[in-house]
């Protein structure tokens, strides 16, 4: 008599028989419990439970009997949607606004700062060939002379061909023997020093891809301290990820007696390279945070964006205290073109707007936000050496939990000060080991304090790390190096 195949319950029909049968999800159940209560088998309840565990961002517990426990704190509901929803859609509004000023600066600031400059070496000329600088009151012999000047100075020592702050010298390759041409467009400069630089596109899926070439690296067999290591992500963090990474790659999870939780993907092996097995991805603290320019841009840009905008800027100002409103100055224009008329001049005619009020604001803008920026730098420095702290406390804790000892406060402390230059406060230090799941090692302590009393005497241990890292261990040297093989190649459509 044959023995019929098993069947196996689709996930999705799984997951639906489990929400029904778990009356009070929010308790903690066992797969046995699932089974008892549902009516599936073992197998199709212990893949159902990992589903529910990413789908509603449970968590996974380990009795002292090693028997896996699966908890649900918020039940089968999404609380956090309604937050989640919210943040997105502030991140969405953000963006978009972000991207309507990037194109604004882009395209009507940049071609605004340029048009001005041409409207006020215009009126510039105008105004000096009429001489009605001592006639109507206008200051403007000396004025016109000196703000020209700025803008002179500006273009010589921007295009100088021996000037340091050379854009482009008149020999082209002189400039691409010194340093590469650099090819970002003037607009965008623009942008960078106004706004800064763009931000690095980020990958969504590039954490995914460290986690899976940890995996393959570590013989299929990776803990939570793995996830972590290579992502910077919290304990809680990595649980949940990995709860959803079973259900894409195949994965399993199984304890050791002691109580160490072993997330295995097999699957995930499997290769066509019969080199060495793939090497592993740097880990975290290797990547360095690092606060981005305050432009981006190089000096003689910089220079030449900030001299032109305050030549408009001085235009501005002159505009609104002679009251240069087009209507007066189309009067000067005819004054010129009628001298034999002798046209009288026009008296006050209001507040100068196109030539007054809009490039001023506009000649500000471009001037207070870089400054705005500049102030808000060191806030920016904190959080990146808050950032590379933590990362280097990360690697102090994962150094220790693999040699299966605790770290001192002190040693944490010291490698904070190393990377990011500055101490930790204990609020802070106390935030970190929490979020690593660690915890006072009270016996350790007291036996510091007795052996030396002027040693720091805390002490941290990571109990749930220590656990996981002997049971991977001992999982990776019984894993097989058959399960990277494909195995002998018996067809192929190349024939």
């Amino acid at each position: 008599m044959t023995t019929p195949a098993p069947t196996f319950l689709a996930v999705p029909e799984a997951t639906r028989v489990l929400e029904k049968a778990l009356a009070a999800p929010s308790i903690a159940v066992t797969v046995a419990d699932a089974a008892a209560k549902s009516g599936l088998a073992l197998r199709d309840a212990e893949r159902g439970l990992t589903a529910l565990v990413s789908e509603y961002r449970g968590h996974l517990r380990v009795s002292e009997e090693g028997d896996l426990v699966y908890v649900f704190p918020a039940g089968f509901t999404k609380p956090w949607e309604a937050g989640d929803a919210v943040r997105s859609g502030l991140r969405k509004v953000k963006r978009a606004a972000a991207g309507v000023a990037r194109f604004v600066v882009r395209a009507w600031l940049t071609i605004a700062i340029f048009a001005y400059v041409a409207t006020f070496l215009a009126v510039l000329l105008g105004l000096t060939l009429a001489k009605q600088g001592d006639r109507d009151g206008l200051p403007g012999a000396s004025l016109f002379g000196a703000l020209f000047r700025v803008l002179a100075d500006a273009l010589f020592w921007t295009f100088h061909p021996f000037s340091p702050l050379a854009i482009e010298p008149y020999g082209a390759g002189y400039a691409r023997a010194r340093r590469p041409r650099d090819e970002t467009p003037f607009y965008e400069k623009v942008n960078r020093f106004v706004f800064g630089p763009p931000p690095p596109a980020e990958d969504p899926r590039e954490s995914e891809r460290r986690i899976v070439a940890e995996i393959r690296a570590k013989k299929g067999r990776v803990g939570l301290a793995d996830v972590m290591r290579v992502t910077g992500l919290s304990r809680t963090e990595a649980d949940g990820i990995m709860a959803r990474l079973m259900l894409d790659y195949d994965g399993d999870v199984s304890v050791s007696e002691a109580g160490g939780i072993v997330y295995r993907f097999p699957a995930l092996r499997k290769t066509a390279d019969d080199g060495p097995s793939p090497r592993a991805p740097e880990p975290v603290w290797d990547r360095r945070e690092a606060v981005p320019p305050l432009t981006g841009n190089g000096g003689g840009a910089n220079f030449l964006i900030a001299a032109l905008n305050a030549f408009n800027l001085g235009m501005a100002g002159f505009a609104l205290s002679a009251n240069l409103t087009l209507a007066r100055l189309y009067n000067i224009w005819e004054m010129v073109r009628h001298p034999e008329l002798d046209i009288a001049p026009l008296g006050y005619d209001g507040v100068p707007i196109v030539l007054g009020l809009v490039p001023l604001v506009m000649s500000l803008a471009v001037f207070v936000l870089p400054v705005v920026r500049a102030l808000g730098r060191p806030l920016a420095e904190r959080a990146v050496a808050k950032e590379n702290g933590r990362r280097a406390l990360l690697r102090e804790v994962l150094e220790a939990t693999r040699k299966g000892e605790g770290v001192s406060a002190s040693r944490l402390r010291a490698a904070w000060s190393r990377a990011s230059g500055g101490p930790v406060d204990d609020a802070e230090l106390t935030r970190v080991v929490v979020e690593l799941g660690g915890d006072v090692d009270l016996e350790a302590a007291e036996k510091v304090r007795v052996a030396d009393p002027s040693a720091d005497p805390v002490r941290y241990r990571f109990a749930e790390l220590e656990l996981e890292a002997e049971a991977v261990d001992e999982e990776r040297a019984f894993a097989k190096e058959s399960e990277r093989k494909v195995g002998k190649v018996v067809f192929t459509s190349e024939d």
